[in-house]
């Protein structure tokens, strides 16, 4: 299925909340309102035409000095030969011949003041661990999430280190930071 299908897919079923589509090029995308995102998610894995059933990536965008943050989500439908789409919760021994059926990236905008969207670790599993790297790195909360902790920075880190205007500590718990890097034109060559 081409990325323009899928669009048009969901700009059918959810004509409210597909805000914009750019199908065309290398990173076809469509872009989905915070609001009706996980009514979407669930449409994108359990429809047979689109059957999107593996989450590659969450990506989280910082788009500073804009106030939004995006939140990428990276999806496939993997499908057996013939073209079922994948059920079991295992993959077989032969991983090989399952077929990319079918790729989209769904785009939810964020205000950055308080970048709120709901979990979809309960539509793809492995949105799990990547919605805590979101979190920890740029601060997006993820509604109903299972685990909502931080998983890279220690818990008691203070803001988030992708975003654009992070300030990072001098130090950390009586630690210093390290120095910055001299530039190349304070360097003496001998």
């Amino acid at each position: 299925m081409t990325a323009q299908e899928v669009a048009d897919i969901l700009k059918q079923r959810f004509p409210v909340a597909v805000a914009d589509a750019a199908v065309e090029g290398p990173h076809p995308c469509v872009a989905v309102t915070p609001e009706a995102w996980h009514e979407v998610a669930v449409f994108l894995r359990d429809d047979p035409r689109l059957a999107m059933n593996m989450l590659r990536c969450i990506s989280g965008v910082d788009r500073h000095p804009e106030p939004q943050i995006d939140v990428v989500y990276e999806l496939i439908a993997m499908r057996a030969p013939g073209g079922a789409a994948r059920q079991e919760p295992r993959p077989p021994a032969s991983a090989e011949l399952w077929q990319n059926g079918g790729t989209i990236a769904i785009r939810v905008r964020l205000p950055r003041d308080n970048p709120r969207v709901r979990s979809v670790a309960d539509v793809w599993p492995a949105a799990d661990w990547l919605e805590r790297e979101t979190f920890d790195l740029l601060g997006v909360t993820f509604d109903g999430h299972p685990d909502p902790r931080r998983i890279l920075c220690p818990d008691d880190w203070i803001g988030h280190p992708l975003r654009k205007d992070y300030e990072f500590p001098k130090e950390y718990q009586g630690i210093p930071a390290a120095a910055a890097p001299e530039s190349d034109s304070s360097r003496v060559t001998k």
